[in-house]
């Protein structure tokens, strides 16, 4: 949903580009014109004001007209050029002038459309105080896979409460994700929101999620921009970026440094800890207010003590925000309403923390000798 900000940026760039093309090629051409041209015409002047004014001699005319030719041999390029270039402006007018209107008459119909659909979508869009999420006999299966990867998934998830889903490598975890962040569509089944089908309105469904997957995605620019990520300058919300900051535990890492928030984090968050930049992830989705967080595997590449503290500030969120995590340690879903234990694309145990655990340390009794991480 920010295709609009960066396609701005990069048309800044481009018009930036094409006035300096503009520039050069008319600093390039234009001072010798003027030059060779100034030089002739006032010779010619000079000769002949020489000739009218001072009574020079007939039989200087000869080297007169010598500097004329001379000077029209100069000159005729330059008219050339002039002449041609009027040519090809008036004999391409017409093109010119039907293509401007079509692209008129295009954008016109383009903004009406572009009203009637953002009006339709208002009318579905789906209100932030939606009441329950469902998934409904959902199934995928990949192009070319005979085996579905999902199989009559169904269950359902109250406005702030949260669920963690485990299972072992190739349970279909990843896949759950994509089809309820609409990447995928399902091939039977659907996701409804308060009894209404997503897909009648894919986008404003999107627009109530926050994804935060294992690896971060930061732009190489400043902590404040990447948290309020593809807003203008101009529309940073100060006091929205001072609240999450303080929400995630930023606070401190901000403070510390010398710019402050307009620090730059450097290519891909280099400059940062994974922490801090999942951190800044958490943040992002909570500047933007989603309503829905998607966390995939969001602490699995963390150490111990960092992992705590993204689990601490994700247990915060709790009764606030509704929350979707898939799980590498169990340690980080323990604080979940309900856990989802998936199998070979199908659901085999949902409930309590204490109830999935236990279902399953009975399937797969190799968990490192504790059952505090599952197999991802």
């Amino acid at each position: 949903g920010c295709e609009n900000y960066f396609e701005n940026q990069v048309k800044r760039q481009y018009d930036k580009t094409i006035k300096a093309e503009i520039s050069v090629g008319v600093i390039q051409q234009v001072p010798g014109l003027i030059t060779k041209n100034s030089l002739v015409i006032a010779l010619i002047l000079f000769i002949g004001l020489s000739v009218t004014l001072m009574n020079k001699d007939p039989k200087e005319l000869t080297p007169i007209l010598s500097v004329f030719a001379v000077a029209g041999v100069r000159l005729s390029p330059a008219f050339n050029v002039i002449m041609t270039s009027l040519t090809s402006i008036r004999s391409q007018s017409y093109t010119l002038d039907t293509l401007y209107l079509k692209v008129k008459e295009i954008e016109k119909i383009t903004a009406e459309e572009q009203l009637k659909k953002q009006k339709l979508e208002l009318a579905k869009r789906f209100d932030t105080s939606f009441d329950q999420v469902s998934l409904v006999n959902v199934n995928y299966t990949y192009p070319g896979s005979e085996e579905p990867s999902l199989q009559d998934i169904s269950f359902g998830l109250k406005k702030g409460e949260s669920i963690g889903i485990i299972g072992k490598s190739g349970a279909g975890k990843t896949t759950l994700i994509d089809v309820i962040l609409g990447l995928l569509q399902p091939d039977r089944g659907d996701i409804e929101v308060d009894g209404v089908s997503i897909y009648e309105n894919l986008r404003s469904w999107q627009d109530l999620l926050g994804y935060i997957p294992q690896s971060i995605f930061l732009t190489e620019d400043s902590i404040e921009r990447n948290i309020a990520f593809g807003v203008p300058d101009k529309l940073i919300d100060q006091e929205r970026i001072a609240r999450v900051l303080k929400m995630t535990e930023l606070e401190e890492l901000v403070t510390s440094l010398p710019q402050g928030i307009k620090t730059e984090v450097g290519e891909r968050g280099v400059r940062l800890s994974g922490g801090q930049r999942q951190r800044i992830g958490i943040a992002r989705a909570l500047y933007h207010e989603r309503e829905v967080l998607v966390l995939d595997e969001a602490t699995s590449a963390l150490d111990s003590q960092t992992e705590s503290l993204i689990t601490d500030a994700i247990k915060s969120l709790a009764g606030n925000k509704t929350l979707i995590i898939i799980a590498h340690r169990l340690s980080t879903i323990r604080h979940c309403d309900r856990l989802c234990l998936l199998e070979k694309g199908r659901i085999v145990k949902i409930g309590s923390y204490e109830e999935v655990v236990s279902e399953y340390e009975s399937r797969y009794q190799s968990l490192n000798g504790s059952p505090q991480e599952v197999q991802s």
